[in-house]
């Protein structure tokens, strides 16, 4: 089996089109969307139409969240009173140019969904949420120590959490041991963003998942994640920031990836 898994497109319709691309072209099993689908760019009907008509399942981002239900808060922790005056333009022109179909849409979006992939004692399975279990927008970085990632996982009841909203893609292998002597692998995976990258790589991130049969995980060969990184059309994206009432900010964000 094979799955596609991308986040945080944040209406960059360039970025989308390039990662439906690769979808159309590698046919994966099956492919899921994490959130924040708008916001800080032009495209928000463009990029829910687009996931909707092709029935993509999708969670809702915080962002998602507070575009549906048309509040000036977007839940996202700015570090400056910069930051937090561009993000007010964001979220208002982003209010103002959604459809209330695009609003609409966004409310129906589900918190998480689940993946359960076998019957039986112990069934593996996959979270997918857009920051954390416990919250629409936590920030689970990649210095989060082992403990507390897994108590999270231990918690959520899963073997493998798929997750977005840093931008910033990793993928820890946690050790679970249990008292008789099993290990049990557990996965945390940040996938990225497909159009808005805050890494240093400007070009757009999703995790393609493979397992054969039932994935296992009591060994680390029962379950592959690969980052995949891909060219898009930045100049488009930034340039549509640019020529907008947008802050220049967010054009230069997506030229360096940060």
């Amino acid at each position: 089996m094979t799955y596609f898994l991308f986040s945080d497109i944040h209406s960059n319709f360039p970025a989308l089109e390039a990662f439906l691309e690769i979808a159309d072209r590698e046919k994966p099993d099956a492919v899921y969307c994490l959130g924040d689908l708008v916001g800080y760019n032009i495209w928000p009907n463009e990029v829910a139409d687009h996931i909707r008509s092709r029935r993509i399942p999708c969670i809702a981002g915080n962002y998602d969240e507070g575009i549906g239900l048309h509040s000036d808060d977007c839940g996202c922790a700015y570090k400056s009173d910069e930051e937090q005056a561009n993000g007010a333009v964001s979220i208002r022109l982003t209010n103002e140019w959604v459809t209330e179909e695009t609003r609409r849409y966004l409310r129906s979006l589900p918190r998480h969904l689940r993946l359960d992939l076998h019957n039986g004692p112990e069934s593996p399975n996959l979270l997918l949420v857009h920051g954390s279990p416990r919250k629409i927008n936590e920030y689970l970085f990649e210095d989060r120590p082992d403990k507390s990632l897994l108590r999270i996982l231990h918690d959520a009841q899963t073997d493998a959490l798929f997750f977005g909203h840093t931008h910033q893609p990793y993928h820890r292998i946690l050790e679970d041991h249990y008292e008789d002597g099993r290990v049990r692998y557990r996965h945390a995976v940040n996938i990225g963003s497909v159009g808005k990258p805050k890494d240093g790589d400007p070009r757009g991130c999703f995790v393609r998942v493979r397992y054969d049969g039932v994935p296992r995980f009591d060994t680390l060969d029962g379950f592959k994640v690969d980052f995949v990184r891909f060219e898009y059309d930045v100049e488009r994206a930034a340039k549509a920031v640019e020529y907008s009432e947008l802050p220049d900010a967010y054009a230069e964000a997506l030229r360096k990836g940060r």
